[in-house]
């Protein structure tokens, strides 16, 4: 795959649903958010600095925006990972579904996803392998982002001993 042809995306979404409410993709085009409409999202989480599709920006879609590079010199920080998290489980807790993308759906948007769903209970591990499953090419494993997951497993747990 060069360099230009992820950003001519197919017309078609790139997009894994990880559980039957939270979903997984590649960056979104304007072209592709009837697509999104189709999977009934109601939360958008953008982990990427381009502007989203401004139809992503309004009703019925909620966006949260958590701008992020895919570098190993500057990982994504624990904070944005909690926000993202505190932002998708009151909607996934009322039923609501929850779209989370990066560029190429790999690594940001695994690493967010892996995150909602260590909050919802898994293990890092359980949530890696769960996403690996639904998503192939989700790379969780990269060294950066595993780190990061990792880590967000161990504040959170901290955090929920913490404030019980």
């Amino acid at each position: 795959m060069g360099f230009l042809s992820i950003f001519d995306r197919d017309s078609v979404l790139d997009a894994s649903a990880i559980t039957d409410a939270l979903y997984i993709a590649a960056r979104p085009r304007r072209h592709h958010v009837s697509g999104v409409r189709e999977l009934r999202i109601d939360l958008v989480v953008s982990m990427i600095w381009f502007r989203p599709a401004s139809e992503l920006m309004r009703p019925p879609f909620q966006l949260v925006r958590l701008p992020t590079i895919d570098n190993p010199l500057f990982p994504i920080p624990l904070w944005m990972l909690r926000h993202g998290v505190e932002a998708a489980l009151p909607v996934l807790n009322q039923g609501g579904r929850v779209l989370v993308y990066c560029l190429a759906g790999r690594h940001r948007s695994v690493a967010m996803a892996c995150c909602i769903l260590i909050a919802l209970g898994m293990t890092a591990d359980d949530a890696m392998r769960l996403v690996i499953t639904r998503r192939p090419v989700a790379d969780p494993h990269a060294p950066h982002i595993e780190r990061r997951i990792r880590a967000f497993e161990q504040d959170w747990f901290a955090r929920e001993t913490r404030d019980s």
